[in-house]
């Protein structure tokens, strides 16, 4: 049902699955210098903007869709029926798996047909990619299920959660190359998950030299998996003490 309803909003289509690939038009349209030996702008940019992908299905996405359903009492009349509470959101799950690996097939297929990407040469890469996805993916659904907790209304979600989603995307090296960015704005990106998926995405896509370009000197990918791993676990005790089925009013 959730992927039907999706299919037929035109809307949260074009947003969801074709932004990023305008996104990466469009940069790498414009900026195509070179940032370190071997190492487009274009490249860099397409790292980032997979894992912006993952954030905008999981976080954004649910984020704004969830208010808009239990202010229109969707979520209250579920709650009604017989169908146990996990029926929900392995419903909402199952949609950010399925349209996540819809939306990374096509940025990959984009960036490598257009823009140069070398795919992952080896089997190591393969698996770092899953599993930056998936740990990546997870924390992102549950921090957005959690984050519906700030939001009152369904009229206010995108104007409460999209500057989030935004702001993160401008300090997390996404748009710019990360060790450019003011100190104290690479500190607080720390702090989130999208700094780290943009960090483990690079060591597949990019060569092992730019990991020296890191703020830490090399790829760090065991934090990479630490915090990713701990934000699961934030995500979920938030989801768990948080999350409302009716509006507070």
């Amino acid at each position: 049902m959730e992927l039907l309803q999706f299919s037929r909003s035109r809307e949260s289509v074009v947003f969801t699955l074709l932004f990023p690939v305008i996104m990466i038009s469009i940069f790498g349209s414009i900026f195509n210098g070179v940032i370190a030996p071997g190492v487009r702008f274009t490249q860099y940019f397409v790292t980032g903007m997979i894992a912006t992908g993952l954030m905008t299905v999981g976080f954004q996405n649910l984020a704004i869709q969830i208010p808009i359903e239990r202010d229109k009492g969707v979520l209250k009349r579920l709650r009604g029926t017989p169908m146990p509470p996990w029926a929900y959101f392995a419903g909402k799950v199952v949609f950010v798996i399925v349209v996540g690996v819809v939306e990374t097939v096509l940025l990959l297929a984009i960036a490598t047909a257009f823009f140069g990407l070398d795919m992952p040469g080896s089997a190591t890469d393969w698996w770092t990619f899953a599993w930056v996805s998936v740990l990546g993916i997870t924390a992102c659904t549950l921090c957005g299920i959690a984050f519906t907790s700030l939001v009152r209304t369904a009229r206010g979600a995108p104007a409460v959660v999209t500057p989030v989603a935004l702001v993160l995307q401008f300090i997390s090296g996404v748009f710019f190359v990360f060790t450019q960015l003011p100190t104290w704005m690479q500190q607080v990106a720390a702090l989130f998950p999208l700094k780290w998926m943009c960090q483990g995405m690079r060591s597949v896509f990019l060569p092992d030299s730019f990991a020296a370009n890191e703020p830490g000197g090399s790829w760090e990918l065991g934090k990479v998996a630490l915090v990713l791993g701990l934000w699961c676990v934030i995500g979920l005790v938030l989801c768990v003490r948080t999350f409302r089925w009716s509006n507070r009013d």
